[in-house]
């Protein structure tokens, strides 16, 4: 695969899942494979299990692992084409982003949606930017719509863990919350659930709290939680 973005660059998802635990089981048996390799990491919002645990998985492959915050450590960037920067944006990712590609072997990008227009955030614009610019193959440590190595790891946390010879049913729930929050964790749970195809697949929700059909098709879904959970 060129770029991580989504289990759609994913092959063969059983022999990833495979190989992560692989890696699980012997974290150094290729500790020389990133030697003189460099991953930059670049969040435009906080994070501490993705940060860290790739930082860790980094090291354990022999690979140097640089974080920037962006905004905070540097410049804000400007991700619109055309736009005019009169406001806190200093410099433009079509500039910002061939750079980091000269600087490091493997980019990983950390993104937020914005929460206030869902077809924006839904574009991908701050990843495609990167992918558009930089040069390099483009890692996804979350963005806007999806969170492609938290569903990585609970495919992996399943197969660990449910041991019966019968196929895993899983519900996927939630109810309102007191903020708006983003759907990326439970849009990217349900592609890769529904990509692996190894489960009874239950989403259910509150009406007027759907995902995005592109992610959930191939699940149930019901508005009625006891009906789900039984």
């Amino acid at each position: 695969m060129k770029h991580f973005l989504s289990v759609n660059e994913v092959s063969n998802l059983d022999q990833l899942v495979a190989t992560a635990l692989a890696y699980k089981a012997d974290p150094f048996k290729n500790s020389t494979l990133g030697h003189n390799k460099r991953l930059g990491m670049l969040f435009l919002n906080p994070s501490m299990r993705t940060r860290i645990s790739t930082q860790i998985a980094a090291k354990n492959l022999g690979m140097d692992a640089i974080v920037f915050n962006v905004g905070q450590d540097g410049w804000s960037l400007e991700f619109e084409d055309e736009a005019i920067m009169s406001g806190s944006t200093v410099e433009h990712v079509k500039d910002a982003a061939p750079v980091l590609g000269k600087y490091f072997d493997i980019l990983g990008i950390r993104t937020f949606p914005s929460l206030q227009n869902k077809t924006d955030d839904y574009s991908e614009l701050y990843i495609q930017q990167f992918i558009k610019f930089s040069g390099v193959p483009i890692l996804s440590l979350e963005s806007a719509t999806v969170h492609p190595l938290q569903s990585l790891t609970d495919i992996i946390t399943i197969k660990e863990t449910f041991k019966e010879k019968r196929k895993p049913k899983i519900v996927l729930t939630w109810a309102p919350h007191v903020k708006a929050l983003p759907q990326c964790v439970g849009n990217s749970f349900s592609q890769w659930i529904n990509a692996w195809g190894e489960a009874d697949f239950v989403i259910t929700h509150p009406e007027d709290y759907e995902l995005d059909p592109k992610f959930t098709n191939g699940a149930t879904i019901t508005h009625n939680q006891d009906e789900a959970l039984k």
